[in-house]
């Protein structure tokens, strides 16, 4: 059994295909599903789903790459996280790939979700694109690792060094990899993976987006994360089993969900 530690199946393009998508989970034998909120706006179709489907969990919190979107406040998210269905703070944390210029404002943002995590308990989900190097030094600034006082959280959709996959390990994060570790391409990516021990790995969608091969190119949902954790289990050289009843129980340990 496996648990999509990461989509946002609240997007128009699979909350049309609600019943098929839930449906193909079953199949799949994908449990349960961390639907992310990226902003504020759409943050109430995110918790409505997770309160609708006992399987579906939520996060609340707005993602770097969304400039023009309501700033939140670290009061703001501690308030919307008082909900039981909702499990995480994030996304969050910096991408220097999409945006260009003065990017200041998603320091500060990633600081106030590391803040509201502190204050809530609940674990952070960070995105980090080509900005790796800020990413972790403002997660140690701010305390968001287990020895100094935070919750940690996961370093989602995986794809810097193994440098930095330690450090965070070394905070007491989790690394979590989408389907973008089978692309025959990521070589490098690969090769992080084979070094991580797997207590420490999260498996993840990102639906509907970066579909595992081989179904790459096709919208991707939460019942291609078996794929994932298929191709991981190839690539360590240890049972689907393994992997699944690792990865799930990494989930429930991180987002403090019972069995």
């Amino acid at each position: 059994m496996y648990i999509d530690s990461h989509c946002h199946i609240n997007f128009p393009e699979l909350a049309a295909r609600m019943p098929e998508i839930l449906a193909k989970m079953a199949e799949n034998q994908v449990t349960h599903a961390l639907c992310v909120s990226v902003d504020l706006p759409d943050f109430p179709q995110v918790l409505a789903l997770a309160r609708q489907y006992p399987h579906i969990y939520a996060s609340v919190g707005v993602h770097p790459d969304y400039e023009d979107t309501p700033e939140p406040s670290v009061e703001q998210l501690v308030q919307l996280a008082d909900d039981p269905k909702i499990i995480a703070i994030g996304e969050t944390g910096l991408d220097y790939f999409r945006l260009e210029g003065d990017l200041e404002w998603q320091r500060e943002r990633f600081r106030t979700h590391i803040k509201a995590s502190r204050l809530t308990r609940k674990p952070l989900i960070i995105h980090t694109r080509s900005a790796s190097e800020d990413t972790i030094r403002i997660m140690r600034e701010e305390g968001a690792g287990t020895e100094a006082g935070g919750v940690a959280g996961v370093m989602h959709c995986f794809t810097e060094s193994l440098e930095v996959a330690r450090a965070a390990i070394e905070m007491g994060f989790y690394i979590s990899f989408s389907g973008i570790v089978t692309f025959k391409s990521a070589k490098d990516l690969q090769a992080v993976a084979l070094e991580l021990p797997l207590e420490r790995i999260l498996i993840e969608t990102d639906s509907p987006y970066l579909a595992p091969v081989p179904f790459r190119g096709r919208m991707n949902e939460p019942g291609f994360v078996a794929h994932v954790g298929e191709y991981i289990a190839k690539l360590k050289g240890v049972s689907v089993e393994q992997v699944a009843e690792q990865t799930t129980a990494n989930f429930r340990t991180l987002f403090n969900v019972p069995a």
